[in-house]
């Protein structure tokens, strides 16, 4: 119904702080979006902004393997240089990794990415609240010299931080030149370059993005000096996962992809694990987000300013694992052991 997305896209950009005298940007590629762009356009208009809409051609070929950091701005500076005069930008293409998004961020516009399906887009409408908490955790986090990953599994994985900033996302943002995704809520940092070590393995229910699949076969993971030495079966038993994870970044041809990224934790309640069986799964945020899972990520740092900007990427969602930080345990199996990240009706 448009009237209802319309309603949620006015009451985000209430969130988002927009406000007469700004500019909102709207940015869509080829065919893809139409009626959030006229959302958007029209709630931006409710709140006295001016607003208009850069509608990028389409790819000129069909996408394969998901590659970051391909904006479709890469050769139309002039594009770069009109969203980069507006207040906020409303991505609907995913700008993520991009050098083109840094760039619009430096000159101090706001990003808000959307691109998950309207249902999900209702269901886990920012709040407030949900902020508070995802500040908290990324308080903790940014404090924190070293995180563990255990799982009952057996992961043991040791990250060194202090490296890279702690980066939050809760669904909205009213801040000049920070970037956010309807929906999310979560925090992530990175280990150093070179200092993550140890093991991870992914048990059945585990989630494969962008594959958007749940693991169905124990996979192990050797890591050494912040990069991928292995990837296999637990005990050298066959694993398909380990197989379709392994050939997926060999595709790339690009050693980097092999690389450690960012790791961090969910902390929306309302989200679901199951939530691939919805909508198609759309890119996955609420499986990024949903209460108490332990995410890393495997490719590019250069989000939080680091050097790997390979296009090849993986985010892992895990489940019951615990975490700790310089030895405090945070996640204790999948639940949150400080009171204050923690929704209000949990117990």
């Amino acid at each position: 119904d448009q009237n209802l997305f319309n309603s949620i896209c006015l009451e985000q950009l209430r969130l988002s702080a927009v406000h007469e005298g700004e500019t909102v940007a709207v940015l869509s590629r080829g065919a893809e979006r139409p009626e959030y762009a006229d959302a958007f356009l029209w709630a931006a208009q409710q709140l006295g902004a001016a607003t208009y809409h850069l509608r990028l051609p389409a790819p000129a070929t069909a996408k394969g393997a998901w590659a970051v950091g391909e904006s479709g701005l890469g050769t139309n500076p002039r594009a770069v240089e009109a969203l980069k005069a507006a207040d906020m930008v409303i991505d609907l293409t995913f700008l993520l990794f991009s050098k083109e998004q840094f760039a619009i961020q430096d000159a101090g516009t706001r990003i808000l990415t959307c691109v998950e399906p309207a249902p999900l887009l209702a269901r886990l409408m920012p709040t407030r609240e949900l902020r508070e908490r995802v500040e908290i955790g990324a308080e903790l986090l940014a404090g924190a010299t070293t995180m563990r990953i255990t799982s009952p599994a057996g992961t043991d994985v040791t990250y060194r931080l202090g490296v890279y900033p702690t980066l939050s996302e809760y669904g909205f943002t009213d801040t000049p030149g920070r970037w956010d995704h309807w929906p999310a809520a979560f925090v992530f940092t990175g280990g150093a370059d070179d200092g993550v070590d140890g093991r991870i393995v992914l048990s059945p229910g585990d989630v494969l993005l962008p594959f958007n699949t749940y693991v169905q076969t124990p996979v192990e993971l050797t890591i050494e000096a912040g990069f991928i030495r292995a990837i296999r079966g637990v005990g050298g038993a066959p694993s398909l996962d380990a197989d379709l994870l392994d050939s997926y970044i060999r595709s790339f041809d690009d050693p980097r992809g092999y690389g450690m990224s960012h790791v961090g934790w969910g902390l929306d309640e309302r989200a679901h694990w199951h939530g691939l069986t919805q909508f198609g799964g759309g890119m996955g945020m609420e499986l990024r987000s949903f209460y108490g899972n332990v995410m890393f990520s495997i490719g590019p740092n250069n989000e939080l300013g680091g050097p790997n900007d390979t296009p090849c990427h993986f985010d892992i969602p895990m489940r019951g694992c615990s975490l700790y930080l310089d030895d405090a345990l945070i996640v204790d199996a999948g639940e949150l052991t400080v009171p204050e990240m923690r929704p209000g009706n949990r117990r």
